[in-house]
């Protein structure tokens, strides 16, 4: 037994001795990289550091630049992370800081300059890279008196950039006085009617502060619920843009507190007060300090006694108050034009306006969510790519559907009034009312969604035999009258074959799916 183990201590001495040399067992380089000089002359003179590694004769380089020669070559390598700034401009990290000077824009008779508000630097910028140079008519109007700190009440339609108004307000103020409040604590509070609302609201708030440290928060119902929550809980939040409802929710659990609000915004106030928001909307208000201590800026569509009556019990005595007249942005920008068809003529002079016209981008306006599915399946089986915009759409693929109109995966967006008002799509050239909307004001939102911001636009209704009794309260709401006239012989040419139908269903003319009644029960006889 002795001599047995005295073999295996010779054995394992010698293992030991020939790991201690691995030089002298192998040709210098078997199992090291090569010289960094051959592989880049920049690294001329460098040497490998050689130590212990894990495995027995395996040395490891410790030298980095031998390193950084060895690993900038390998396919599939990340590049390297891209700073937070660069990630969210596209830009380089290092860049020529921006100054005014490169911003010129020269006076214009009739129009104000943003120059000429004595905005900062940083706003300034932004306001350059959006491309925006001459104030629209709100805009010039109402900002010499919110920029003061004064309180307002405007009426002004969807398209005439009043968002930009009291977003240019709010970030030249918070600028000036810079506070950080607690988590749930928010500086400014904007209530919007709808989602879209303010979600277009958010996205122009972060255009406009891309360069400030100034962070807004969207709280609204039908989806990111746990998402809203973390984000009010980590990191102090400047301003809140909320639909009513949620916001209350967070309010109860004790998240968000509007006992320091400095300015206070109520867009669409109309449009809350139809929808049965004005309740809640008055808690909200009654939870922030008093309006004598806190700015108050108020919008609507429409100026009504009621309106007029919230708006007064909200803001102070010495507010402007300042309206846009309709018909003249709308006759200005906007072409309108009215055909005079039938109910079972509708589609095919819709369908021919969109072909002949070769429309790549083009809002379809109904005034019932089932007519718009009807609708839109029937455009699909003509081969138009279009989808569906209504209330019957979860949140989440709302904004699938609106990225994909943008970024015109799909030519045909039809929609229900839901999509109205808030939504700012760029380069939509054609609006079309397949049904004339029930309320004289709901046609003004609807053609707003073209023509926006000083662009031109063209609006297109088709009257049937019942909508047409529609068209003067439309037209004393505008002011001026519409040109109508009988559709055109393009209008009037054959509609093509369509596909088959994916699942045989008779559907009305009306545009609502016929529901087969049940027949009598089969009787199965049963085995003995």
């Amino acid at each position: 037994m002795k001599p047995l183990i005295s073999f295996f201590k010779q054995l394992f001495k010698k293992s030991l001795t020939q790991a201690d040399q691995p030089t002298a067992e192998k040709p210098f380089g078997s199992n090291i990289p090569p010289d960094p000089a051959q592989q880049d002359p920049d690294l001329a003179g460098t040497q490998p550091i050689l130590q212990k590694n894990s495995g027995p004769g395996q040395p490891c380089v410790k030298n980095d630049a031998r390193k950084k020669s060895l690993q900038k070559d390998i396919p599939g390598r990340r590049p390297p992370k891209k700073s937070d700034r660069e990630q969210a401009t596209g830009k380089p990290a290092k860049e020529k800081p921006w100054s005014l000077a490169s911003f010129s824009v020269p006076p214009k008779e009739g129009k104000t300059r943003f120059h000429d508000l004595d905005l900062p630097e940083s706003l300034m910028h932004a306001i350059a890279d959006l491309g925006f140079a001459y104030c629209t008519d709100i805009q010039a109007a109402l900002l010499p008196h919110t920029l003061a700190g004064k309180d307002a009440t405007a009426k002004a339609q969807t398209g005439t950039g009043k968002s930009a108004t009291f977003i240019i307000a709010m970030i030249k103020a918070f600028m000036q006085n810079p506070v950080t409040n607690k988590e749930g604590f928010p500086r400014s509070l904007i209530l919007a009617p709808t989602r879209e609302l303010v979600h277009q609201i958010e996205k122009d708030f972060n255009d406009l502060a891309r360069y400030t440290p100034l962070k807004i928060v969207s709280v609204y119902g039908g989806t990111g619920y746990a998402k809203q929550q973390q984000i009010l809980q980590d990191n102090p939040v400047d301003v809140i843009v909320a639909t009513p409802g949620r916001l209350l929710d967070f309010i109860r659990q004790k998240r968000i507190n509007l006992s320091k609000v400095e300015i206070v915004v109520i867009d669409e106030a109309d449009r809350m007060l139809d929808m049965g928001f004005i309740p809640d909307v008055r808690r909200l208000v009654y939870m922030t300090p008093h309006k004598d201590k806190r700015q108050t800026l108020f919008f609507s569509a429409t100026l009504t006694e009621e309106v007029l009556r919230l708006a007064d019990s909200w803001t102070t005595k010495n507010k402007v108050q300042i309206e846009i007249d309709p018909e003249q942005t709308t006759a200005d920008s906007i072409r309108q034009v009215v055909y005079l068809t039938t109910e079972d003529k509708k589609f095919q002079h819709v369908y021919n306006l969109i072909v002949s016209e070769k429309l790549d981008r083009v809002l379809v306006f109904v005034n019932r969510k089932d007519t718009a599915k009807y609708l839109c399946d029937k455009l699909s089986r003509y081969r138009l790519k279009c989808k569906v915009l209504s209330g019957d759409v979860s949140q989440d693929n709302r904004f699938k559907v609106l990225n994909q109109f943008k970024n015109s995966t799909i030519n045909i967006l039809v929609a229900t009034d839901v999509a109205a008002r808030g939504l700012h799509i760029e380069n939509i050239s054609h609006v079309v009312n397949y049904d004339m909307p029930f309320e004289p004001e709901h046609y003004i939102h609807r053609i707003g969604r073209t023509g926006r911001a000083g662009a031109t636009g063209i609006s297109i209704s088709f009257a049937d035999e019942m909508s047409s009794f529609q068209i003067p309260q439309i037209e004393a709401v505008l002011g001026h009258k519409i040109t109508c006239e009988y559709p055109s012989e393009t209008l009037e040419q054959p509609l093509p074959k369509p596909l088959p139908r994916q699942q045989q269903q008779k559907v009305s003319a009306k545009g609502r799916p016929r529901k087969r009644r049940p027949g009598p029960k089969k009787k199965y006889n049963k085995k003995p």
